[in-house]
């Protein structure tokens, strides 16, 4: 079979793959020179438009596992009749089905061969999206994190406009059908072998135009207000973490659902506790005497509770305590806490009276301290 007097290239070469090539690759092999030579890419362009005749028609033959197997047994004679349809026009019927699993995104510059393409109310549908998500930063106190409170929150936030309800027209005028495309959303042209289709510019494919547009939002349907909520903050959040609230971001064009918002928490870091996990961790001096000849001394709590802390006698600087379930509530379980881990640290006086020097010399002689102390063991410091 000829063309125009010139032979016909074999198929496998006219998609660059080897006769044995899967499906897959013979679906990425044309999907490259499609969208290479599409004649909406190469206007006027008659070899581009050759080529990509050339490549449909392989790929029609070759995807489809009769045309194969005959083309492969008896070349372009198997074939002939098998893609032909009414009137002696090839049928590229396969192209069309596999559009999408080919094309991808790319299959909106290809959505009208042979005057196909989507219905008016599939681009409806398709201009009827969720709106944007929105982020808030917010910076609460390290009490507020452990034990949870509620914020009150400003943002800017995308709403319906409320003078036209959305539709972006003017009270008592409203939308007409697009005077360019007649209401379809697209615009087509011949190409040769092809009638290519593509977005209304009037329209932008909504398939309608507003003679009189809202003067709050400009024909827009959408404008940008403040808008302020509280928001919960559950006990034990951390720093990085996020609260998810539905509805709470932008409205999507035309009557969309609105996005979410989500609101990530920081943490701002305490004058005397710190955090690890659920467990609280503070530090508190103890005087000479009080670590020597142990003692009670009331420790005040994250929540200002006075817990009373025994020091037993002989308590050496760095000990630490600790007291159970007075660290920070689970997250997802407020019953249930971490510890408060008390660290003790021995403050040695830096001003004595005379009395108290004499007292300290005493206690030297009685215990008979060591001008030349031996090294303490690492592990005696556990």
């Amino acid at each position: 079979m000829r063309v125009a007097g010139v032979a016909k290239r074999d198929y496998y070469e006219v998609l660059g793959v080897p006769r044995g090539a899967s499906k897959d690759e013979i679906k990425k092999a044309y999907r490259r020179l499609a969208i290479k030579y599409h004649p909406d890419r190469n206007a006027g362009n008659k070899e581009a438009e050759e080529k990509f005749k050339e490549a449909t028609e392989a790929y029609d033959v070759l995807i489809d596992d009769k045309k194969r197997q005959a083309y492969d047994q008896f070349g372009f004679a198997g074939v002939e009749g098998m893609a032909e349809g009414a009137g002696g026009a090839r049928d590229f019927s396969s192209v069309f089905r596999d559009f999408e699993d080919i094309f991808g995104d790319f299959s909106g510059i290809f959505d009208s061969f042979f005057g196909g393409g989507r219905t008016r109310s599939a681009r409806r549908d398709a201009s009827v999206r969720r709106g944007a998500d929105l982020r808030y930063n917010l910076e609460i106190s390290f009490k507020d994190a452990v034990y949870g409170t509620k914020e009150e929150i400003s943002y800017a936030r995308r709403q319906a406009c409320s003078k036209c309800h959305g539709t972006g027209a003017e009270s008592g005028s409203g939308k007409k059908a697009c005077y360019t495309c007649g209401g379809s959303g697209q615009v087509r042209r011949s190409s040769g072998f092809f009638s290519i289709a593509s977005t209304c510019p009037t329209c932008h494919g909504e398939g309608y135009v507003i003679d009189q547009p809202c003067t709050a939002c400009r024909g827009m349907g959408i404008v940008e207000k403040q808008q302020r909520i509280k928001v919960t903050i559950p006990s034990g959040i951390e720093s990085g973490k996020r609260i998810s609230i539905p509805n709470q971001g932008d409205v999507g064009p035309n009557g969309g659902p609105a996005g979410d918002l989500y609101v990530y928490i920081t943490v701002k870091p305490h004058e005397y506790f710190q955090r690890e996990g659920n467990d609280l961790y503070c530090i508190i001096p103890i005087s000479i005497t009080q670590a020597a000849l142990g003692g009670e001394v009331y420790v005040t709590t994250l929540d200002d509770k006075k817990i009373k802390l025994k020091i037993p006698p002989g308590t050496q600087n760095g000990k630490t305590f600790r007291i159970k379930g007075e660290g920070v509530p689970f997250l997802h379980n407020p019953f249930k806490k971490g510890d408060l881990y008390i660290k003790v640290f021995v403050q040695v006086p830096s001003k004595l009276t005379s009395r108290a020097k004499d007292l300290l010399r005493e206690l030297s002689e009685i215990q008979g301290e060591e001008i030349h102390p031996k090294p303490i063991a690492t592990s005696e410091l556990h």
